[in-house]
């Protein structure tokens, strides 16, 4: 079993953040609360809502932003899971 990331062990701890998210998300607060880790369909989403880049949310799946990549990084070219 792996363990819980914890930036989203940080963002679970703010009131109302896991309802807020799963409503946005299309999800149960149930699911949310399940998650490891961000999905990688879902960080945009997460990202907005908590102000969190994406590079931080999912640092395997985005590279943290250099000059004019935006807020939230780049998505990496390869496929992860």
């Amino acid at each position: 079993m792996s363990a819980r990331d914890p930036i989203l062990t940080e963002i679970k701890s703010r009131r109302g953040a896991v309802k807020e998210i799963a409503a946005a998300c299309f999800l149960t607060p149930q699911a949310v609360s399940q998650w490891r880790h961000v999905p990688r369909w879902h960080v945009d989403v997460v990202s907005r809502l908590t102000g969190i880049p994406a590079h931080q949310l999912r640092p395997d799946l985005w590279d943290a932003p250099t000059g004019g990549s935006g807020p939230g990084g780049t998505p990496h070219t390869k496929e992860a899971a």
